[in-house]
């Protein structure tokens, strides 16, 4: 039988490695830039059109390349990073496989101009599709050119399958702040379809970070800087009025190398205590110095995986810095003393008197620790009546419960206002039903509510406008200044009357109904960042914006709401046309039978 295992032709073998390396136009900014900085580099230039798909290119002013190295680094495994297996333990530069460059060139048309210094010619290749084109000498000045053109040209199914060019845009706009951002000594600019997105000069850490996400983010960071035998923290977190609630600007880095790490970051959320909303996230840029020795990147083509000897002591000393730093800045924890008004005869009895600011005490010790254990007795027998058990409600269908709410409505002419509800926790609305009663996420209702009524304004039933008596006017970094002015005209049928007025900056003149204009910023950025987040979804842009404002404008979880307001909300989420869960997934409300009741008492 003659043999049937051969070697793969150099072409398709770099197209194999290609579809590991490079996955999207941002996978090859990601390999340039970083390139770049490996050059040692002080100016880099990237050059993207339309989301990258039609060209990138990168321009530095690094040592350059000889002739030689200029053509051997289109070769599978050719590298200047390394020289023996040992240098994979202690690898300081952000490329060192040999992948990335054959990688990228055997999927698109390739043009590379580099010159070293000293030189009195360059080196000029083209290459298109892993096929040298062109070499050649040429005038171009110090440092090296690579232009990219055609990604995915030789590879239909995978530019078929690349996503809008607004998400593509994104995500090449998030790999050039990554190395922006960790790299604040050499000066970055960003142009897409000839218009200038970034500029940043050379500077230091908290410039760069000022450039790069707005003047407003600067008097609230926290400086960081930690250094144990085991790793060196240094960086910024940002105080609890920069908590967000995407995870859009969190950055950590190991030598200098972007990583993702959900253990560590969830060491750096627990450092913040409960100074953070169950929903919210912390904004930080850190960098963890580590003895290379000590981890291992060698995991993943992408590089942004890495492995810690150490894993358990980097976490504790996260979180311990992070709570620490935050201490030493007079920043804690504010501790909630809000109680349920149903308890307020019980407080008053234990001696607390609120006419006085401060809580005389009035009472023997005794007997008011008598009263407290009372008070703590029926507390907990209450919290294990709200906790129930998941088994108990699981049989009963929603379907079932909206028909019996229906049924209920038809029959006393008044729905559920048959009985008036009331507010548990200033969280839940409760609101007795014939067969026992529901429990009403306000929140999540309040999003279902909003998120069909923003989606049916879209589709033509356009939300009137309340003008402002004085226009605000709001600042926004690069990226989300060019997305907000694609969602002005859509915003506008939401009852949003903004305008772009130059240099990021947005005059609003109008809002709709129940919109407050002291949080409208914050409001509008929360807004930008959950529809940018929205964009891998592959939601359409009509679900994505209604989304993004019903998650950013609902009312807070811990509003008190009147009867009145109450009955309404509980009437418009059961005239929606999904009122069993939020458009992000979870459960409107739950319902309780007489008879689950009834087993807690036996």
């Amino acid at each position: 039988m003659a043999d049937i295992i051969q070697l793969l032709p150099e072409s398709i073998a770099n197209q194999i490695a290609a579809g590991e390396v490079v996955q999207r136009p941002a996978s090859v900014v990601k390999e340039l830039l970083e390139n770049s900085i490996d050059a040692g580099a002080n100016a880099i230039q990237l050059i993207i059109k339309d989301s990258g798909k039609t060209l990138i290119q990168v321009i530095d002013d690094g040592k350059g390349m000889s002739e030689t190295d200029a053509r051997m680094c289109f070769e599978r495994h050719a590298t200047s990073k390394i020289r023996n297996a040992q240098d994979l333990f202690s690898i300081k530069t952000m490329g060192f496989r040999g992948e990335a460059m054959p990688s990228i060139a055997s999927i698109s048309h390739l043009h590379l101009k580099t010159k070293q210094e000293g030189a009195e010619l360059g080196t000029e290749i083209i290459i298109h599709g892993s096929s040298l084109k062109k070499q050649e000498y040429c005038q171009t000045p110090k440092g090296t050119s690579i232009s990219v053109k055609n990604l995915f040209y030789n590879v239909p199914a995978r530019r078929k399958f690349l996503k809008k060019d607004a998400t593509e845009y994104n995500h090449i706009l998030e790999e050039f702040k990554r190395v922006a951002i960790i790299n604040p000594k050499v000066g970055f600019r960003l142009i897409h379809n000839e218009n200038e997105i970034y500029h940043l000069p050379e500077g230091n850490l908290r410039q760069r970070i000022t450039n790069i996400f707005g003047k407003n983010v600067n008097e609230k960071l926290v400086p960081i800087e930690e250094e144990t035998n085991v790793v060196k923290i240094s960086g910024y977190i940002g105080r609890p009025e920069l908590n967000k609630k995407t995870k859009s600007d969190q950055y950590l880095f190991v030598n200098g190398r972007y990583i993702k790490s959900p253990y560590l970051h969830h060491a750096i959320k627990n450092g913040y205590d409960n100074m953070l909303g169950e929903d919210e996230y912390p904004f930080y840029i850190l960098d963890l110095a580590i003895d290379p020795s000590t981890i291992d990147i060698n995991i993943h083509p992408t590089k942004q995986e890495i492995k810690f000897e150490e894993d358990k002591l980097i976490y504790n000393y996260l979180k311990v810095t992070t709570k620490a730093c935050l201490a030493k800045y007079s920043i804690t924890p504010t501790l909630d003393f809000d109680k349920d008004l149903s308890f307020d005869r019980i407080y008053n009895e234990t001696g607390y008197d609120k006419k006085e600011p401060g809580f005389k005490m009035h009472m023997p010790v005794e007997e008011r620790r008598a009263k407290r254990k009372e008070i703590e007795s029926w507390e907990n027998m209450y919290r294990e009546f709200q906790t129930g058990s998941e088994t108990e409600d699981e049989h009963i269908t929603l379907p079932s419960t909206v028909s019996m709410l229906e049924e209920e409505s038809n029959n006393n002419n008044v729905g559920l206002a048959s009985s008036q509800p009331f507010q548990l926790h200033n969280q839940y609305i409760v609101n007795q039903i014939r067969s026992g009663f529901i429990i009403v996420d306000q929140q999540n209702a309040h999003e279902r509510i909003l998120y069909e009524r923003y989606l049916k304004a879209m589709k033509g039933q356009n939300l009137g406008v309340q003008q402002l008596l004085f226009p605000i006017t709001i600042d926004f970094t690069p990226e989300k200044a060019s997305t907000l002015e694609e969602l002005c005209p859509k915003l506008l049928k939401l009852g949003i009357k903004i305008e772009p007025f130059g240099h990021g900056s947005f005059v609003i003149h109008g809002m709709t109904a129940g919109m407050e204009e002291s949080n409208f910023n914050e409001v509008l950025e929360n807004v930008i960042n959950q529809y940018l987040e929205n964009l891998n979804l592959d939601l359409g842009n009509n679900e994505n914006l209604a989304l993004s404002l019903a998650v950013n404008s609902t009312i807070n979880r811990s509003k008190k709401l009147d009867i009145e307001e109450m009955q309404h909300l509980l009437d418009d989420l059961f005239a929606t046309e999904n009122p069993y869960t939020s458009p992000s997934g979870k459960k409107c409300f739950v319902t309780y039978e007489l008879d689950d009741i009834k087993k807690r008492f036996t």
